[in-house]
């Protein structure tokens, strides 16, 4: 199966914040920021149902995440993946003097990817 083109955009949610009250460690933690919203339409498109795992590749890296139907989304195209370590591997580091790198309009790839896992972020800490 082949994937298709999106842009990726990155910020903080309401969601996250939640968990991260619970803690970083905290499973509410990280289900809050392993999720890839997407359009329904895109979602369609990949054959596989909302809250499926697919594999996100940019340029600098991939990353397995679940997949979420988002309303916000209204065109195809885009997707959203909270700030967090799951977005950090999609997007570069630099930050231009800034402190903070870009973390919007990434270019990437959405594909399914059923068979494989969303990591845990202590495996994720593990590859850094």
């Amino acid at each position: 199966m082949t994937g298709i083109k999106v842009i990726v955009l990155s910020g903080r949610t309401l969601r996250q914040g939640v968990g991260k009250e619970a803690g970083k460690n905290s499973e509410r933690y990280r289900t809050s920021v392993s999720i890839c919203e997407m359009n329904s339409e895109d979602i369609t498109s990949l054959s596989i149902k909302a809250g499926e795992n697919v594999k996100v590749t940019s340029a600098h890296g991939s990353v397995v995440l679940k997949s979420v139907s988002s309303n916000q989304l209204t065109k195809p195209g885009m997707i959203f993946i909270p700030y967090g370590l799951y977005a950090n591997k999609l997007f570069n580091e630099t930050t231009g003097g800034s402190g903070m790198p870009t973390f919007k309009g990434e270019p990437a790839v959405v594909e399914s990817a059923i068979e494989e896992s969303v990591k845990t972020l202590e495996e994720l800490i593990t590859e850094i």
